[in-house]
């Protein structure tokens, strides 16, 4: 399906919007079908299977155990796929490798890119069709919880749709807000999963559950279930998985495609050695920054959500895979309380992150305490937002199963991250209320002078 074909649909569904319910079903069941027969087809057809793929393999670089070796690797371009405690596992090119050899490091080849997703597509996981399926089903059985909104299309046209949680989804009640994002990179579908259990979570023990009743009585929370269609799609083409990383948007001038979603926002876009200018490399971080239609669609969203200048989103989650982390910003420089932080911040930062990895069992820091990245949505959410901003790096920890672990983990790993989900949202509430209260003043001890 071309573009325009489901700019046409879309514009349809967005007049339709605010009108009877059976007629905006009936787009929105139009639409599904569509995605079926021919989102596919039309990404296969434009793809070369071997841009930005052919000259690559994985390489494992051993006694790699500072952050700033990691740091000097990952400016080459490469994409860093595993941090250990010393080494590191690699996706490069010849030349990205003969780069590192450069900087004094033995990288060691085990595999090529294009037989480490040896396995068949596992039917377990959704495919975007049938993710759009199961949230427009819940929106149908929900609406008195659920609002179910797209914010724009991809560069091959398909809607990136968003739920709205809340007991009054059609109103505007001022509550504090929680965003949650998945799948960036094409590759990380567990961070699909883990959106619709978030959704499933939230609409299905509404009424029965104390605690998720009462979230949702008093919160917003916006659930962007795929950042990256158009990359997981391809990802899946053929029925093996390709690797893919990055979006499916062509890169002028250059036989390559795509772009590195996670390095393509405008803040410190660019700065500090943490994405790649060359348009083959996994870390491509874009001409300029919201130079892809994701980013600016999620960005456009983000800045509604400022009124009467206050932003209304207060704590945020975007959900990645693998290496079972919990990430906070900066990760444009490795120092913890930079100029553009406060000491409370970070504070909070720091007691969020921790809380949150006692309950999943991820092990919590900074970003930059893997290597430098810049232009994250992270970085981006809390630089111009001051949204406490986290990463959640999933399942597995090791390249054996890596980015696509078999689907009966699905259910296991999505619940673990239940407990961190209700927390950040009653954060929103007042993420000050993680730190412990200033002493009382008859609780400093008095000077004795002696």
């Amino acid at each position: 399906m071309m573009r325009s074909q489901f700019k046409e649909l879309y514009n349809a569904w967005a007049k339709t919007n605010m009108q009877g319910k059976l007629q905006r079903l009936t787009w929105l069941l139009l639409i599904a079908i569509l995605l079926i027969f021919g989102s596919t087809r039309s990404i296969a057809a434009k793809i070369d299977p071997g841009d930005g793929h052919t000259a690559s393999a994985i390489y494992i670089l051993h006694g790699i155990d500072r952050v700033e070796d990691r740091s000097a690797i990952a400016a080459t371009g490469v994409d860093i796929i595993e941090v250990g405690k010393d080494y590191i596992v690699i996706a490069a090119t010849p030349e990205q490798i003969d780069q590192i050899k450069q900087l004094g490091f033995a990288p060691s080849q085990f595999q090529t890119l294009a037989a480490s997703p040896s396995s068949l597509v596992d039917p377990a996981y959704h495919t975007y069709a049938q993710m759009v399926a199961d949230i427009q089903s819940y929106a149908i059985t929900y609406t008195n919880i659920m609002q179910l909104i797209t914010i724009g299309l991809s560069y091959e046209g398909r809607p990136i749709w968003a739920a709205k949680i809340s007991d009054n989804p059609n109103t505007d009640e001022g509550e504090p807000e929680v965003l949650f994002t998945f799948h960036q990179h094409a590759r990380e579908h567990l961070t699909v999963e883990q959106g619709l259990y978030t959704l499933h979570l939230l609409t299905d023990n509404y009424g029965t559950n104390v605690t998720i009743t009462q979230l949702v009585d008093t919160r917003v929370v916006w659930l962007f279930f795929d950042l990256n269609p158009d990359g997981g799609e391809y990802d899946i083409t053929g029925g093996n998985y390709q690797g893919w990383r990055k979006n499916c948007q062509p890169v002028c001038d250059s036989s390559y495609l795509g772009t590195d979603l996670n390095r393509n926002w405008d803040y410190r876009w660019g700065c500090c050695g943490g994405s790649s200018a060359i348009s083959s490399d996994e870390t491509y971080r874009g001409p300029s920054a919201f130079s892809t239609p994701e980013t600016t669609v999620i960005s456009n969203f983000v800045a509604t959500r400022v009124i009467s200048g206050v932003q209304r989103i207060k704590v945020a989650i975007d959900f990645h895979t693998y290496s079972e982390l919990v990430l906070w910003p900066y990760g444009y420089t490795n120092d913890p309380i930079p100029s553009d932080m406060t000491q409370h911040d970070h504070d909070i930062f720091v007691t969020m992150g921790e809380a949150m990895a006692g309950m999943n069992g991820y092990t919590p820091e900074q970003a930059s305490d893997l290597y430098i990245a810049d232009g994250t949505i992270d970085d981006w959410l809390y630089g111009v937002y001051r949204i406490y901003a986290f990463t959640f790096e999933m399942y597995p920890t090791s390249f054996n199963p890596g980015f696509y672990p078999s689907g009966d983990h699905i259910a296991t790993e999505t619940e673990r991250n239940r407990e961190p989900i209700l927390y950040a949202i009653d954060v929103a509430g007042n993420p000050d209320q993680v730190l412990p209260p200033p002493l009382p003043p008859q609780a400093y001890l008095p000077i004795v002078m002696r």
